[in-house]
């Protein structure tokens, strides 16, 4: 298990944990201008806090990792081309500023509420999330807008994907144990 992976898996998985993590209340048509502005504002914030706890940028932002976390808010979840070779094929970290780009906050909820993809996303966490907190992750990466280009597209197992490309070798499954 690659380091990155690792860290993406814990603090995914973290981030499913924080109590008192969706204590966001959702702007109405009665509240003033300012208090929805508030709320908002407080929504982009808890998704930032989400996006970077939940280890988003680890995959989804090139030179995170040996930035060591440093990078500026503009160069965020543009994808990579670091491909994730596996026995699943070759998955690439999406861009997802793009991806909220074509997105309204119902069609984001729901794609994420039941979002199954190919390793290494740990998918099964961002579904755990409670919708606040995938509310606020939509919320603040819309408000980051468009930018980058998409990701390379998957490749089916025994296609050689072109370099750069992490390959994850996996142990063989053992055999059944004899009774």
């Amino acid at each position: 298990m690659t380091r990155t992976f690792s860290l993406a898996l814990a603090c995914t998985a973290v981030l499913a944990a924080i109590p008192g993590g969706t204590a966001i209340a959702t702007s109405t048509a009665h509240e003033a201008p300012a208090q929805s502005a508030s709320v908002d504002a407080d929504l982009v914030a808890r998704g930032e806090y989400m996006v970077r706890m939940g280890g988003c940028n680890d995959c989804h932002t090139p030179g995170w990792s040996d930035s060591a976390g440093q990078l500026p808010t503009a160069q965020w979840l543009t994808g990579s081309p670091l491909g994730n070779v596996g026995p699943w094929g070759t998955t690439y970290p999406a861009n997802l500023r793009l991806k909220v780009a074509d997105m309204d906050e119902q069609a984001w909820l729901a794609y994420t509420g039941n979002l199954h993809t190919r390793p290494l996303m740990p998918d099964f966490n961002l579904r755990a999330m409670r919708e606040d907190d995938r509310r606020a992750i939509y919320r603040f990466v819309r408000s980051l807008g468009p930018a980058g280009q998409p990701a390379p597209a998957y490749l089916p197992p025994g296609q050689r994907p072109p370099a750069p490309y992490l390959e994850l070798v996996l142990p063989p499954v053992p055999p059944p144990a004899a009774h």
